[in-house]
């Protein structure tokens, strides 16, 4: 899928890799205040003579319609005055230069000294960021505010010591240990039985449904012969996390209940299983997000702790014993947290401040200028998953090391020097590199042992190959040693067999094929994986504030591979024919007729057909996608409500970062259903409902008709309801199902 561009925003400049690299120009989602066009540059605007009108013969009314929302071009007066200023400030003296030249050579005999800026207090004093002006700071012009200037440390831990508190903790009871069970107690001949089960998708599952609202799978490796315990072992109180002592007091008082999704959840968390939850709603966000960063802290303390320990004892132990202790590995970096927006990974920042409550916060102002942002004041018609997702800073190019002390939490590490690892796919896939560079380093992933993806519903609406790419990053085998002690690091990432002890933690609203591909291939934890989703769908359709005709088509493809091209087909060969008819040289029926396509390939090519067939030669249209300029948005739409266009193609993803309220909208033609079922319900019921109150359609020529095959079932059961979608999808007496 073709990545995205969107204006910047906020404090998403330019970007340089982590540790120095090429740039990439920050993307943010825009929504105007970004121009993705010059005023006299190249424009890449498809034309057709049956898309676009001579723009000489554009109303008046028309064209302030479209400009409505275009800011202004910048004068060609302004732009020769700022030309003229820099010129003259440009013209400096040969003798000036020479004097600067020796000055500088003066005050750079010796290396500036390091500074280091600590925000005293714990974060209980206030917030973790407050609202940042519309311009952010930045560390330097022109710099990536993400850029660290840091050596890289020798081993993995610093030796700062431990805690009051941990030194006189009594030792963990290793029996009941889930941390020393999962990472220590390692059988390897039982790795090696699951790099066989890998090879030949050998699993063991079971189903069950807890509370009647969701269904659980659950998988384990067919040679080890365990399933992992779903409703029987849940977690009832923070005892049962076996958290560090420095943890326990604040865990009480952010989660105080377990009943409910936080004790199924944490059962499968703390337990280090892998896990799919595929019902992450705006409304249980912040309990999940407590859960998971609850979790992936407590998992750096007891790993700091035990190295510490366990240094101490090397230290203390007879020079004549031959003492090993392997605890650790490759790297430092041991949780990677992926998440869509910088604000996303502000409240996942504040969430984990909250929780340890540092005495000293590192570069925590740099924090709030580059990612901290005011909620923008969006219209009431904005839906409530809208609003989490795109409030405040919503660039998504970011990554950013946390490394965690004895009293200091430090932003803006060194990725070898930190310990956690807050990163947007688009941002971590930069830090990267791309084989064809000269340098690809992906050894801060080699020790990754937990994967947080949050909001992965929304990451399938940026670039899905960049969170593909990252997972096939994760726990190779390092290229350098980067001062690791390999009489330390642990067997088992020695002979390889990483990723069948990592934990990937993957939150989504609903479930696609991409999120159950990482399921099937990516997620092979020793410990067992679980899926949890609603058991029961009632369908988006019932909820449907008017009556209206909904006509679902249903196609044959043999296999996943000709489904696009079956789709086509069908398109061309079934609904075109219908709608010629309505589109009869000097017919006033055909005009509001919408095409809702997800897909930006198949837009493309639903666009090409729209210009160059002769079926549809007397058809105007016009066409909104993500790439369409602001200018060109409000021209279609214009066009489109006043009637000049007939017929207008939509995406999916246009409407994903939008959610235009597009008017003169009489029918609805679904190409595709979309992966989010509230967007069907945002254009049939809010498109059709706004022409039904202007009076421009009567309640009984209003319709939609939606075009779908049995690869479509995971969609088509969010917006139908389970039980039709099996009798749609296995009916064999016909392929049209009326709803009314």
């Amino acid at each position: 899928m073709a990545p995205f561009r969107r204006g910047t925003k906020g404090g998403g400049g330019s970007s340089s890799r982590g540790r120095g690299g090429p740039t990439s120009r920050g993307r943010g989602r825009g929504r105007g205040r970004g121009s993705s066009t010059l005023a006299d540059g190249p424009k890449s605007t498809f034309y057709s003579t049956r898309v676009e009108e001579a723009r000489e013969g554009i109303s008046e009314h028309d064209q302030a319609a479209a400009e409505e929302s275009v800011s202004e071009e910048i004068s060609p007066s302004e732009s020769s005055e700022d030309g003229a200023d820099a010129t003259a400030a440009s013209i400096v003296k040969p003798y000036n230069i020479l004097l600067r030249s020796l000055n500088r050579n003066v005050h750079h005999e010796q290396p500036p000294h390091k500074r280091r800026r600590l925000v005293q207090g714990h974060a209980g004093d206030g917030p973790l960021y407050s609202p940042a002006p519309t311009n952010i700071l930045q560390p330097d012009e022109g710099k990536d505010p993400d850029f660290v200037e840091e050596a890289e440390e020798a081993g993995n831990i610093s030796a700062d010591g431990l805690d009051d508190d941990d030194i006189f903790e009594p030792e963990d009871d290793d029996s009941h240990d889930y941390f020393h069970k999962h990472f220590t107690a390692v059988d390897e001949k039982a790795l090696v039985l699951c790099t066989k089960d890998t090879a030949d998708l050998s699993w063991i599952t079971r189903r069950s449904v807890v509370q009647p609202v969701w269904k659980l799978s659950s998988a384990s490796y067919k040679s080890l012969s365990i399933v992992p315990e779903l409703t029987t072992k849940t977690m009832f109180t923070t005892k049962d996390f076996q958290l560090k002592h420095r943890l326990q007091t604040r865990a009480k008082q952010a989660i105080p209940s377990m009943n409910g999704l936080n004790g199924i959840l944490a059962s499968s968390i703390f337990k280090y299983q892998d896990l799919l939850f595929c019902d992450r709603l705006p409304t249980v966000a912040s309990d999940i997000r407590t859960l998971t960063c609850l979790h992936a802290l407590n998992h750096i303390f007891k790993t700091r702790d035990r190295i510490i320990k366990n240094n101490t004892r090397l230290l203390k132990a007879d020079t004549s014993e031959d003492v090993e202790y392997r605890d650790q590995g490759f790297t430092r970096p041991k949780v990677l947290i992926v998440l869509p927006t910088r604000q996303a990974c502000v409240k996942a920042a504040e969430c984990i401040i909250s929780l340890c409550e540092p005495e000293q916060q590192e570069n925590k102002k740099r924090f709030q200028d580059s990612y901290s942002q005011a909620d923008d004041d969006f219209s009431p018609d904005k839906p409530e998953d809208f609003r989490e997702l795109f409030g405040g800073n919503d660039d998504d190019m970011f990554r950013l090391g946390m490394k965690f002390t004895r009293k200091t939490v430090k932003f803006f590490s060194q990725f070898y020097n930190s310990d956690m690892i807050l990163a947007s796919p688009l941002g971590l896939r930069m830090a990267i590199g791309n084989e064809d560079m000269k340098k690809e380093d992906h050894d801060f992933l080699s020790s990754i042992e937990i994967v947080i993806v949050d909001q992965t519903d929304a990451l399938l609406m940026q670039n899905w190959e960049h969170l593909e790419y990252i997972f096939d990053h994760l726990n190779l085998q390092p290229k350098e040693t980067h001062g690791c002690d390999f009489s330390r690091v642990r067997n088992w990432y020695l002979d390889g067999y990483a990723r069948f002890l990592r934990q990937t933690i993957i939150l989504s609203a609903y479930n696609t094929p991409e999120i159950n591909r990482l399921f099937g291939h990516n997620m092979l934890n020793i410990a067992g994986k679980v899926k949890i989703c609603k058991d029961n769908y009632e369908g988006v359709m019932l909820d449907l504030g008017m009556q209206v005709k909904q006509t679902f088509s249903r196609y044959d493809a043999p296999n996943i591979l000709a489904d696009s091209d079956a789709r086509f087909k069908y398109f061309i060969t079934a609904i075109i024919p219908s709608l010629s008819k309505i589109f009869r040289v000097g017919s006033t029926k055909g005009q509001g007729i919408l095409i809702f396509i997800p897909s930006y390939m198949d837009f493309v090519r639903i666009r090409n057909f729209f210009a160059n067939s002769a079926s549809t030669q007397n058809v105007s249209f016009g066409s909104i996608s993500e790439y369409t300029s602001v200018r060109d948005v409000a021209r279609a739409r214009s066009h489109f409500f006043s009637g000049r266009h007939s017929l207008l193609l939509y995406t999916g993803r246009a409407h994903h970062f939008r959610r235009y309220l597009l008017r003169g909208v009489q029918k609805v033609i679904m190409y595709a259903l979309p992966d989010n079922p509230l967007f069907y319900q945002e254009i049939v019921e809010g498109y059709l409902t706004r022409s039904l109150s202007e009076g421009s359609i009567d309640a009984l020529d209003a319709s939609v008709r939606s075009v779908f095959s049995k690869w479509d079932i995971l969609k088509l059961e969010r917006i139908v309801g389970t039980k039709r979608c099996a009798t749609m999808i296995e009916e064999r007496n016909g392929d049209t199902f009326d709803f009314v």
